[in-house]
C-alpha cells in the first residue's frame, strides 16, 4: 500500500495544498517588506513593464484573514500575472465536460477505443512518442498548456484500455507539452514576449534553445515509455495502482470486450470530435482565439454532436450537465491556485522578492551569473506560473544587469524560458498542472514521487547547456 494511502498517514489533496499555500504567502507579508519598482507602458508588449534600478520601498499591506478568506474568489476574475483570468479558464474546463459527456453519450469513445486496441495490438507503447512529440510541437511554438486540459479525458481512457494507467497518461500530456514549453523556440507568450522585454530578438538563442529541447524531448520520452512498459509487465508497479479499478469504472464506461458495434455513426461522431481539436489549436495558433472562443466552439460542437447523435433534447442537456459536473473540481482548484498571486501582488512583496534577485546577481563571474539567473528564475516561477507574466515582471530587470556580467541577453532569456517550462511541471500553483492531476485522478504528491528523477537530469542538461553557452560564447 503507498505510504500515502496507509492508515493514520493521508496526503492533503490538491485543494488543502493550496490553500495552505495561500495562508503561507498571507504570512509572508507580515515578513517580507513591501516596496515596488516604477513601470513604463510598452507598446511592444501591451503591458506595463518595471524599471530595472527604480525599485523603491512602499507602504505595507500585510494580509489578513478576511483577505485570505477572499483570495480564492478573487483569483477567479483578478487579471493575475498578466494573464487569462481563472473564470475563463475554469468555464472552458467545464464546457469540456460538457462535451467529452455529450460525445460519450452517443457510444462513439467505447467503440472507438475498442477498436483502436484492436488495431493497435502489439504497438501501444509507440503511441506514447508520437503524442508526445505533437504535444512538443504545440508546448515549443504557441505555448500550449491550458488547451491540454481537453485531451486528458479522451487520452486517460485510451491508456488505460491499452493496460498501462491514468498516470502514463496525465504524463504523456503534462511532460510532453511542458517539455515543448521548457524549449520554448518560438513561443510567443514565453521566448518572444521574453526577448522583447529583454531587448534582443527571439531569433537570438534559438539554436540553443532547440538543442535543449531536442534533448530534453528524448530523455523525456525514454522515462515515460519505460514507465509505461513497466505498469504494463506488472500494474502492481503502477503509482496510482490502489486506484486501478475505480479509474477503469471511471474512464472504461465499458470494456473493449463489451463495447458496443463500431457503427456508421460512431464514425461521423469521432470525425466530428477530431475536427472539433482540430479547429481550437487552428484558432489559437493562427487565428487569435482564446478561452472565449475555444468554449463557445466545444459548446457548438457538444449541440451538433448531440443532434447527429440522435440524444434527445433530455439526453444531450443532461449529458452536458453531467459532464460539466465530472470537472467542478477541476475547475475550482484552477481559481485556488490563481489566489496565491492574488495575496503576493496585494500585499507588494512580489517586486519586493524580484529585487532581491536583482542585487544577489550583480558582480558574479559569467558562468555563476547565468546559473544563479536561472535558480531565481525557477524560484520566481513557483510564484509566477504564467510564462509571460513572469517574462514581463523579470527581464527588464534581469537582462539589463546581464550587460555588467558580461552575458548575452538572449541566455538570459533562454534561462527564464528553461526555468519556467520546467517549474510548470509541478508547481501546485498552476492550473494546467493541478487541473491535469484532478481530471486524471492522480495524487499530487504520487506526480512528485513520479517525476522527481526527471527533473533532476532535465536540469542537469539546462545547466550544462547554459554553462557551455557561456564559456564557448562570445562575452556580450
Amino acid at each position: 500500500m503507498p505510504d500515502a494511502e496507509k492508515p493514520g498517514v493521508r496526503f492533503p489533496s490538491a485543494f488543502t495544498i493550496l490553500f495552505g499555500l495561500i495562508i503561507l504567502v498571507a504570512v509572508l507579508t507580515w515578513i517580507i517588506p513591501a516596496g515596488e519598482y516604477q513601470r513604463v507602458a510598452s507598446e511592444a508588449l501591451g503591458k506595463d513593464v518595471p524599471v530595472a534600478g527604480s525599485y523603491a520601498p512602499t507602504d505595507a499591506n500585510p494580509q489578513g484573514v478576511f483577505d485570505v478568506i477572499l483570495a480564492p474568489v478573487a483569483g477567479f476574475y483578478d487579471p493575475v500575472a498578466y494573464t487569462a483570468n481563472a473564470i475563463d479558464v475554469s468555464l472552458f474546463v467545464l464546457i469540456i465536460g460538457g462535451f467529452i459527456g455529450v460525445v460519450t453519450a452517443t457510444g462513439a469513445i467505447d467503440a472507438g477505443i475498442a477498436r483502436a486496441m484492436v488495431r493497435l495490438k502489439g504497438r501501444e507503447t509507440w503511441m506514447i512518442p508520437f503524442l508526445m512529440a505533437l504535444f512538443a510541437l504545440g508546448g515549443t511554438t504557441y505555448g500550449m498548456a491550458e488547451e491540454t486540459l481537453a485531451f486528458y479525458v479522451l487520452l486517460i481512457p485510451v491508456m488505460i484500455a491499452a493496460k498501462f494507467d491514468a498516470l502514463t497518461a496525465v504524463a504523456v500530456i503534462l511532460l510532453g507539452a511542458g517539455v515543448g514549453v521548457l524549449g520554448s523556440t518560438i513561443n510567443a507568450f514565453s521566448t518572444v514576449i521574453a526577448s522583447d522585454a529583454a531587448g534582443v530578438t527571439f531569433a537570438d538563442g534559438l539554436v540553443l534553445r532547440l538543442i535543449i529541447l531536442v534533448l530534453c524531448w528524448i530523455v523525456t520520452v525514454g522515462f515515460v515509455m519505460r514507465y509505461a512498459a513497466r505498469v504494463r509487465a506488472d500494474p502492481t508497479k503502477s503509482l496510482v495502482h490502489d486506484k486501478k479499478a475505480a479509474n477503469e469504472a471511471h474512464f472504461l464506461k465499458e470494456t473493449p470486450a463489451e463495447a458496443a458495434e463500431f457503427t456508421g455513426l460512431h464514425k461521423i461522431v469521432l470525425i466530428l470530435f477530431a475536427l472539433t481539436f482540430a479547429v481550437m489549436i487552428w484558432g489559437v495558433s493562427i487565428g487569435g482565439w482564446w478561452m472565449a472562443e475555444m468554449s463557445g466552439l466545444f459548446l457548438a460542437a457538444a449541440i451538433i454532436i448531440g443532434l447527429i447523435g440522435r440524444l434527445g433534447e433530455g439526453k444531450l442537456v443532461e449529458s452536458f450537465v453531467n459532464g460539466a459536473r465530472d470537472l467542478l473540481g477541476v475547475a475550482l482548484i484552477i481559481g485556488l491556485a490563481r489566489g496565491i498571486v492574488v495575496i503576493m501582488d496585494a500585499g507588494h512583496i512580489t517586486d519586493t522578492i524580484l529585487h532581491a534577485a536583482e542585487v544577489g546577481v550583480a558582480g558574479l563571474p559569467r558562468t555563476a551569473f547565468i546559473l544563479v539567473v536561472y535558480w531565481i528564475e525557477v524560484g520566481l516561477s513557483f510564484f509566477v506560473p504564467s510564462t509571460s507574466g513572469l517574462a514581463v515582471l523579470s527581464m527588464p530587470i534581469l537582462a539589463p544587469v546581464a550587460d555588467f556580467a558580461g552575458v548575452k541577453r538572449e541566455l538570459v532569456v533562454t534561462a527564464f524560458a528553461t526555468a519556467s517550462g520546467m517549474v510548470n511541471l509541478i508547481t501546485p500553483t498552476s492550473a494546467v498542472v493541478m487541473g491535469g492531476l484532478a481530471i486524471g485522478r492522480v495524487p499530487y504528491e504520487r506526480w512528485l514521487r513520479f517525476v522527481w528523477p526527471l527533473l533532476v537530469v532535465l536540469t542537469l542538461i539546462i545547466m550544462a547547456a547554459l554553462a557551455l553557452a557561456v564559456t564557448f560564447g562570445a562575452p556580450a
